[in-house]
């Protein structure tokens, strides 16, 4: 994998919602998230967590490991990284909902938190199709 390259929605790939008709939530929690603060150049370190109510599909979740590690290099505010993160996420496999939260480790005393969150249009069908 070429760390230089920019991450981009394209590199996460899906699969078909095992149960399309029902209303259930997915949580994926990414540990050993980096990215380099643009102001300082120093490498920062998160946890960040994606919870979605998936619609015809979800994520597959080696796609999502190399797509993260493609931060790695990038110089990006938390607040730029999780808003990205969502956005890529909602193009890739356009969930129900979603929500994805950063958490930052602390520098210089001061810990962070970032949560971005979508919500579909659609009607939220729950199991027999039925709301």
């Amino acid at each position: 994998m070429d760390y230089t390259e920019t991450p981009s929605s394209e590199q996460l790939e899906t699969f078909p919602n095992p149960s399309p008709g029902r209303d259930y939530t997915i949580e994926i929690v990414c540990p050993e998230f980096t990215s380099v603060c643009p102001k300082t150049g120093q490498p920062d370190f998160g946890t960040i967590t994606f919870r979605y109510t998936p619609g015809e599909s979800c994520v597959e979740l080696k796609s999502l490991k190399l797509y993260l590690q493609r931060f790695r290099n990038q110089g990006i505010f938390y607040e730029a990284v999780t808003n990205r993160l969502l956005d890529d996420f909602v193009a890739a496999c356009r969930p129900v909902r979603c929500k994805v939260v950063s958490n930052w480790t602390p520098r210089g005393g001061i810990t962070t938190s970032v949560t971005c969150t979508y919500e579909s249009d659609g009607p939220v069908l729950g199991p027999g199709g039925r709301r």
